[in-house]
C-alpha cells in the first residue's frame, strides 16, 4: 500500500503549479487589495509607533547588499533586513488585513514577497498576485482546519509557511523547492500568545517581521538547493503532531485545493486595532449615534465577553487606561471608550496624548465586565454585544452589525484608496499625492505591470 504523501508536497505541488489565469477574480482582486493595503499600513507606522524605529536603526546600521526598499525610511538592504523591517511595520497598528476567522497572513506575506520581487527583478505583476493569493489560501486552509486552544499566535507560527511558499512563488521554485522552503520554514513558525494577551510587550505589533524574515530565507535556501523535511506536516514529530497533538483536519486542508481560495474572504480594517474588538466597537457607536449620547450621559457601559474578550479585557485598570500604544490596541475596554467618545476611530487616535485623553479615560471608569461564554471563540470571529446605562435611566443592548471593512460591510476599491491616502499622511516621510495616487493606480492594476518594483518606487 502506497505510502499517503506530506501535505508540505501537495501544497507546493499546488503553488509551484499556479498560473494567474486558473485564480479566480476574487482572490485575485483580494490578493490586489492586500498587497497595497499593507503597503499603506507600513506608511502609518513609520510615523505613527515609535517603537519600530529601534528595528529600522539596527537594519539601517548592519547595511550589506541594496537589494531591497525599507518603505516610509528609503535606502535599500538585503532583501531578508528588508523583509524584517516592513514586517515589523506591517503589523504595527493592528491595522493589516485578517482573514473572516480572524489572524494575519498578508503582513508576514506582502513583505517577503515585495523584497524578493525587487531584489530579483522582472517579476511580473500576475507572478506577484498569484502568489500572494496562493500563500492566503494556504493560510486559511491551515487557520481553519487546526484545532487551536489559544496558546500558539497562529498569525506567526501558520503565516511563515504561507509566505514561505509565496516567496518560493516569486522565485520560480519548482515543486521540489517549494516543499523545501516551506520546511525550512519550519525554523521560523513560533509565537506565544502571552506576546499578544499580555502587557508591556513590543514585540506584539512588530511580530510579523520575525515571519517576513524566516520565509525570505527559506526561500533563498531552498533556492540553493538546501532541503527541506519530507514529513514536515505530519510526520510523527511534524508540524500538527508537534503544535497541535495531532488535532487538525486533513480533508478539510485538502478541500478545494486549487479551485477554492480562501484569500477571497480576505477582511479589510477600517479600524486601527485589533479585530475582535470591532463588533463591540459598532454596537457602541450605533448606541451613542442612534441615541444622540454624550459621554457624560453614559453612567455605565456593560461590555458582553466571550473568553478572547476576557483576554482584551484583565485586568481591567490596566485595559482601561493601557500604558503603551501597543497594549493600547488590544485593550477592549480603552477601544469601546474611544469609539464612544470619538464616534469612531482613526490612526490618529492612537498618540501618547491620546493614552492620557481625560475624557477617554472617564468612559473607561464606567466599563463593567459580563461574561458569556456564547461569545467564545471558536472558528469565526465572535460578535460583541454591548449595553450602554443612561444617568436617565434609559438602557440599551446592541450586538454589533455590519462592521465596516468586515464580510457584511466589505471595503471597495474606493474605501481602500481613501484609507492608503490616510495612512501615508501619517508616514514619518509623507510621499506627495501625486505619488500616492499613482501608486494607488499601478496597485489596482497590478496584472499589467512587467515588474512589480515599479509599485515599491512610485512612493520614493
Amino acid at each position: 500500500m502506497a505510502e499517503t504523501r506530506d501535505l508540505v508536497h501537495l501544497f507546493a505541488e499546488q503553488v509551484a503549479g499556479l498560473s494567474y489565469d486558473a485564480v479566480p477574480e476574487s482572490a485575485r482582486d483580494a490578493a490586489r487589495k492586500s498587497i497595497i493595503d499593507t503597503m499603506g499600513v507600513i506608511l502609518a507606522a513609520s510615523g505613527m509607533e515609535p517603537a519600530v524605529r529601534g528595528v529600522i536603526e539596527l537594519v539601517q546600521e548592519a547595511g550589506g547588499k541594496p537589494e531591497s526598499s525599507i518603505l516610509a525610511f528609503g535606502g535599500k538592504v538585503p532583501a531578508m533586513m528588508a523583509a524584517l523591517a516592513n514586517g515589523a511595520l506591517a503589523h504595527c497598528l493592528d491595522y493589516d488585513d485578517q482573514t473572516p476567522w480572524g489572524q494575519h497572513c498578508a503582513s508576514s506575506i506582502v513583505p517577503a514577497v515585495l523584497a524578493l520581487a525587487e531584489r530579483r527583478g522582472g517579476v511580473s505583476g500576475k507572478t506577484l498576485i498569484t502568489a500572494v493569493a496562493a500563500g492566503q489560501d494556504i493560510f486559511g486552509r491551515l487557520r481553519t482546519n487546526v484545532d487551536w486552544h489559544k496558546d500558539w499566535n497562529l498569525s506567526t507560527v501558520l503565516a511563515v509557511f504561507a509566505a514561505a511558499a509565496s516567496s518560493a512563488r516569486v522565485l520560480g521554485l519548482d515543486a521540489r523547492g517549494t516543499a523545501d522552503a516551506m520546511g525550512i520554514a519550519s525554523m521560523q513558525s513560533s509565537g506565544i500568545m502571552e506576546m499578544v494577551a499580555g502587557r508591556g510587550s513590543d514585540l506584539r505589533g512588530m511580530y510579523a517581521g520575525f515571519s517576513a524574515k524566516g520565509a525570505v530565507l527559506a526561500a533563498l535556501m531552498a533556492q540553493r538547493g538546501i532541503s527541506g523535511i519530507e514529513k514536515m506536516f505530519e510526520g510523527r514529530y511534524g508540524f500538527f503532531n508537534t503544535y497541535f497533538g495531532g488535532r487538525f483536519d486533513r480533508e478539510g486542508l485538502l478541500r478545494g485545493l486549487g479551485t477554492e481560495f480562501l484569500g477571497a474572504g480576505t477582511l479589510y480594517k477600517r479600524w486601527p486595532c485589533v479585530g475582535t474588538a470591532h463588533s463591540h466597537m459598532k454596537a457602541a457607536i450605533d448606541i451613542v449615534l442612534g441615541n444622540d449620547l454624550a459621554p457624560e450621559d453614559i453612567a455605565e457601559v456593560h461590555l458582553h465577553v466571550g473568553d478572547y474578550h476576557q483576554l482584551m479585557s484583565d485586568p481591567l485598570p490596566g485595559r482601561i487606561a493601557p500604558a503603551t500604544l501597543a497594549d493600547a490596541k488590544f485593550s477592549l475596554p480603552f477601544l469601546v471608550s474611544v469609539a464612544i467618545v470619538r464616534r469612531g476611530m482613526s490612526v490618529g487616535d492612537f498618540t501618547e496624548a491620546g493614552l492620557r485623553d481625560p475624557q477617554i479615560l472617564a468612559v473607561g471608569r464606567k466599563m463593567r465586565l459580563v461574561k458569556d461564554a456564547a461569545l467564545n471563540w471558536t472558528l469565526d470571529l465572535p460578535p460583541g454585544r454591548v449595553e450602554i446605562v443612561a444617568k436617565d435611566g434609559r438602557r440599551w443592548l446592541v450586538e454589533g452589525r455590519d462592521v465596516p471593512g468586515n464580510a457584511e460591510a466589505p471595503m471597495t476599491w474606493d474605501d481602500i484608496r481613501t484609507k492608503f491616502t490616510e495612512c501615508a499622511a501619517a508616514a514619518v516621510h509623507p510621499p506627495s499625492r501625486h505619488k500616492v495616487d499613482r501608486t494607488l493606480n499601478l496597485a489596482q492594476r497590478l496584472e499589467n505591470l512587467a515588474d512589480v518594483s515599479a509599485l515599491v518606487h512610485a512612493l520614493a
